[in-house]
């Protein structure tokens, strides 16, 4: 199984460039399954159900979140009506919406996990008790996990306590690509895949709203900036049966069309 897994989408910008090569990356690697974290595709934050079908329409088999999972209200109807939509598995069963999706390809079928780190985040479940759970329920071989953290030492963690269990631990949240991909007792894993969204930008806001932020300490209101922009992303390349990661290879595309 072919798979790519492509970081946070930001804005219009991020949705745009998305949008115009995504099917070229799907060519390219021949890919079978497509993921892609949409958790701040929503003009302004989070994710709604205009930037999710986006996401979709560009080419995305499953929607990954994350801490922003539910700033647009109107997104829960979303969740309980789309199965390759996810939130965190471990915000728990009072929130809509699940955590695991499985897909069947025939002769073979893959899992999905969505999780969300406690570390410098809202108080959540335990992610590692949450995998430990849900990996009991799971009746695929394949199992690709995305772990939506702060902290590099938590995603490290979880990167080694999932390790030989799934076939890949994929870090997002901190839209800074980092080039420690790896395999681990046959599992893919990346601390973070990068983000999708301006180039020129501090994670895909506009640089001198920050700066300023970092200046002032006031209060600013974030804007998604434009121009030049990444798609950045991981490719994994799973065996069939045994679950395994063979190969895996991050990527990062330029789209000058924002």
């Amino acid at each position: 199984m072919r798979v790519i897994f492509i970081g946070d989408v930001v804005g219009s910008a991020g949705r745009e460039a998305l949008a115009a090569v995504l099917p070229s990356i799907r060519r390219d690697y021949n890919v079978d399954l497509a993921i892609v974290n949409g958790e701040n595709s929503a003009d302004g934050n989070g994710i709604d159900a205009r930037s999710a079908q986006a996401i979709y329409d560009a080419g995305a088999d499953v929607i990954t979140t994350g801490n922003h999972s539910f700033r647009k209200n109107s997104i829960s109807e979303e969740y309980e009506r789309r199965d390759t939509l996810l939130r965190p598995a471990n915000f728990g069963d009072y929130v809509p919406g699940k955590g695991l999706c499985e897909l069947d390809f025939g002769s073979y079928s893959a899992a999905v996990v969505n999780l969300i780190g406690t570390a410098y985040m809202q108080p959540v479940d335990n992610p590692f008790k949450c995998a430990e759970e849900i990996l009991k329920k799971i009746t695929s071989n394949i199992v690709i996990v995305d772990f939506h953290a702060e902290a590099t030492s938590e995603k490290r963690a979880m990167g080694f306590f999932l390790a030989g269990r799934v076939s890949a631990v994929f870090g997002t949240h901190t839209h800074v690509q980092t080039a420690d991909e790896e395999i681990i007792d046959g599992s893919g894993y990346i601390t973070d895949v990068g983000m999708t969204g301006a180039h020129n930008s501090v994670l895909g806001v506009e640089k001198n709203v920050i700066i300023e932020k970092f200046l002032t300490y006031y209060p600013k209101k974030h804007v998604n900036a434009s121009g030049e922009c990444d798609i950045c992303g991981v490719f994994a390349e799973l065996e069939n049966k045994s679950g395994k990661c063979v190969k895996l290879e991050r990527f990062c595309r330029k789209y000058n069309g924002c």
